[in-house]
């Protein structure tokens, strides 16, 4: 492992940690386009182009729809491309979302966490980026500023690795104008680490054998890149794509090792992060900052002689069923929290996700659902240990799946 120096500690908001990491990067183009609460990110990498720091392309944009297009384009034609959104940003991009992530272009997108409109809410919570969840792109949620920096460089590898965008999500407000201390790493250590974008080569057929060109729009070598498909390869298509998602487990967890050499910041394991669950009867599951908040009460029930633990989920696409299954066999009960709802369903996006993984397993545990925190409200330690009191009373699973609001009037 090469010795970079001593890492430099800042005081940053987390899109301000987000905005350095993509300064590192040796990205070629941002485009974007503003909205509350991921503005600070492209403000900063402004700043940073103004100052002479760093040598990239902004594309200023119309509208969130033309930042992603603007980024596919830019990445189709061979650069690294960055973009960031949040909420209805994120809504406006719908269609690109599918086609960026089926034409296997590897966009890296941060997402400020906002709740969706209407009535109108600039706070936090997860409707924006689970409403994506079957789009195509690889999901990571970062805890806090440290992580949303880490999160956002090793997601440059991944996504050129892997050929599938990537979606870095951090909690707005809670973590994106939190000022805290983050470790950033010298700036030749990341551009070492994400080197310079390698254009992939493919085969393309013709009369007197087969001609191998560059995957990028070049008018020297013409290609196609999602044109018209219909039901005669459609559908095989749609697999291929999912085989790639699958296919980017190994991926992620590369990234994260040879991150975790350089940086000595270690998210192992990978895919979801267990705290003291060795001899928990009960745990509660969760995502980003909310499970600073579930690691804190669970320091305190452990005071009282109670067996309760937490597991906070940082990959959810691809989704870690297998490590799930592993990870939760042998509970009693399992409280799932979502700060999102998948309205008319029996459960959040989370919770649906759980309990799909559980259903052929031989030792779960009953799955209880907590949806809190829309809109921005605060999840507070009282609700959080009032939900692992009632998990330690399950002694089997209830009939029909159980959804509760933690934090809501009745």
């Amino acid at each position: 492992m090469q010795d970079y120096g001593e890492q430099a500690m800042m005081a940053l908001n987390g899109d301000e940690a987000v905005a350095w990491a993509v300064k590192q990067s040796n990205v070629d183009v941002v485009a974007a386009y503003p909205i509350t609460p991921q503005t600070i990110i492209v403000e900063k990498i402004s700043e940073f182009i103004h100052n002479g720091e760093v040598d990239l392309e902004f594309v200023k944009v119309e509208s969130e729809h033309s930042a992603l297009s603007a980024s596919w384009g830019a990445a189709l034609a061979g650069a690294r491309a960055f973009t960031a959104t949040a909420a209805n940003g994120l809504a406006l991009m719908w269609e690109i979302l599918y086609i960026v992530a089926s034409t296997r272009t590897p966009v890296v997108m941060t997402v400020a966490n906002r709740a969706l409109s209407a009535p109108i809410n600039i706070h936090n919570d997860h409707s924006d980026s689970m409403g994506a969840r079957d789009s195509g792109w690889i999901q990571i949620y970062s805890e806090d500023a440290q992580e949303a920096y880490d999160n956002t460089i090793m997601a440059f590898r991944i996504a050129e690795e892997a050929m599938l965008p990537v979606m870095i999500t951090l909690d707005g407000f809670t973590i994106s104008h939190t000022l805290q201390n983050v470790s950033v790493l010298p700036d030749e250590a990341i551009s070492n680490f994400v080197g310079i974008r390698e254009i992939p080569r493919i085969k393309l057929p013709e009369i007197h054998g087969e001609k191998e060109v560059p995957l990028m729009l070049n008018p020297k070598y013409p290609v196609s890149i999602g044109p018209l498909d219909l039901y005669d390869y459609y559908f095989e298509h749609k697999v291929q794509q999912n085989e790639a998602m699958k296919a980017s487990i190994p991926v992620i967890e590369k990234a994260h090792k040879e991150y975790g050499e350089i940086s000595g910041r270690s998210y192992e394991p990978v895919h979801m992060i267990p705290y003291r669950t060795e001899d928990a009867d009960v745990v509660i599951l969760g995502l980003s900052s909310a499970m600073s908040v579930v690691k804190k009460v669970v320091d305190q029930l452990r005071e009282d002689g109670k067996k309760v633990g937490a597991i906070r989920l940082r990959v959810f696409r691809p989704f870690p069923a297998d490590i799930i299954r592993k990870e939760l066999s042998g509970l009693t009960a399992v409280g799932v929290l979502d700060r999102s709802l998948s309205f008319g369903a029996e459960g959040g996006p989370v919770a649906l996700e759980v309990r799909s993984a559980l259903y052929s397993s031989l030792s779960k545990p009953a799955v209880y659902n907590y949806i809190y925190g829309l809109g921005g409200r605060e999840l507070s330690p009282k609700l959080i240990a009032k939900a692992f009191n009632e998990l330690l009373e399950v002694k089997v699973e209830p009939e029909n799946p159980t959804v509760k609001y933690l934090g809501v009037r009745e």
